[in-house]
């Protein structure tokens, strides 16, 4: 390799100042931690903000223009529902109920849960069931719990455990698991849609949702458009997602408060790592002097600063996430609704300012280096 000699000489002279070393290491090491617990904690929040759209798996979403999240559903008319049927390109169409009611368990204990009531003929969006059978959900009574992390505020219930709902008697026909669990912190259950409309008590209009199913993509843009004729906005499942996020992000103060930790973050990391760096760079100035007057060029020294920063700040990212996914795996180990989650989108971005730590850390020392005369070093 053309320019190894030089960065082996960097290498050296970096390792071996090891206070400064390890003050670099452990600035970018504490600013990637960070920077990917806030992003961590924020995409475990949207991914149970999607709960309920991820669990109910429909392809496509009607839903009345204010909505912003699942759990607050606005009720639509019956008409809409069948004029959705009617609709050229959908191939079914059924209805959804969403809502929230209190439980009142055996021992006279008071419990909020959501209750989504299914279509009574498919049962469209049925979770898969750990025990029961889900045709148990047509006889008189019958609900579904969900074994989440919420599921022990019910008392840990088994099939055949009875509770009253709003005055209802109501019993446990089966036990389910759910791909996401929900962010309102409340047990959920399935039932069908004409149970849910009678228990609970509602407006005249009694549909949340309305889950159609094109039969194909091309059909999705003239369904939306016959829709938006109604009053009402057709999504699909990923464009609900997204609607769900922006919320999140731009309507709530999550969102602010997440992106100014993430900042605050950035910065306490350059600023480490760069004041280290520029202080590493003036201790060694006499070195790479040396090197300039025994004939390295100053592209090479350049070289050797970037391989330095850059050596210096993969470590320290590299450090930084294990560490962060060690205090996520311990937190769910210990706490059931931890909710933080490392995706790609914020290693990518822990990624990116990484990166851009280490060109501003070598900005300065490249400056700093490429004025050095070697005649003033040694005449020093």
């Amino acid at each position: 390799m053309k320019y190894s000699g030089i960065l082996r000489i960097g290498f050296k002279l970096l390792v071996n100042d090891k206070p400064k070393f390890s003050a670099l290491l452990i600035g970018i090491t504490f600013a990637v931690f960070l920077m990917v617990q806030m992003t961590a904690m924020f995409a475990g929040i949207l991914n149970r903000a999607y709960s309920t759209v991820s669990n109910i798996g429909a392809t496509m979403w009607i839903v009345d223009p204010a909505v912003n999240t699942p759990t607050t559903s606005i009720p639509m008319p019956d008409y809409l529902l069948d004029a959705v049927r009617s609709m050229d390109g959908v191939s079914y169409a059924v209805p959804l109920f969403v809502g929230g009611a209190q439980l009142k368990l055996g021992d006279g204990t008071i419990q909020s849960v959501s209750v989504i009531g299914l279509d009574d003929t498919s049962l469209f969006g049925r979770p898969e069931l750990e025990q029961g059978n889900i045709l148990d959900l047509y006889a008189d009574n019958s609900f579904v719990v969900v074994k989440d992390v919420e599921f022990p505020k019910l008392q840990n219930p088994k099939i055949g455990t009875t509770f009253e709902l709003n005055d209802h008697r109501g019993i446990i026909s089966g036990i389910a698991k759910v791909n996401a669990n929900g962010l309102v912190g409340v047990p959920t259950l399935y039932t069908t849609y004409s149970r849910a409309i009678e228990y609970i008590p509602t407006t005249r209009f009694t549909i949340s949702y309305v889950l159609a199913q094109a039969k194909n993509d091309a059909a999705i843009p003239g369904i939306k458009r016959e829709v938006a004729k109604f009053g009402y906005l057709a999504m699909t499942k990923d464009e609900f997602n997204e609607r769900i996020a922006n919320y999140y992000i731009f309507q709530t103060g999550i969102g602010t408060n997440i992106l100014l930790m993430t900042i605050i973050s950035f910065i306490v990391g350059l600023s480490i790592s760069g004041q280290t760096f520029y202080t590493f760079i003036l201790e060694n100035i006499d070195k790479f002097g040396a090197l300039k007057a025994i004939g390295a060029k100053g592209r090479e020294l350049v070289y050797m600063i970037l391989f330095m920063a850059t050596f210096t700040s993969l470590t320290g990212y590299g450090l930084g996430i294990g560490l962060v996914t060690a205090v996520i795996s311990i937190s769910r180990a210990r706490i059931p609704n931890y909710a933080a989650m490392i995706t790609f989108w914020n290693l990518e971005l822990a990624f990116g300012m990484v990166v851009l730590i280490a060109g501003i850390s070598s900005y300065f020392g490249v400056r700093k280096v490429l004025k050095i005369e070697p005649f003033d070093i040694f005449r020093g």
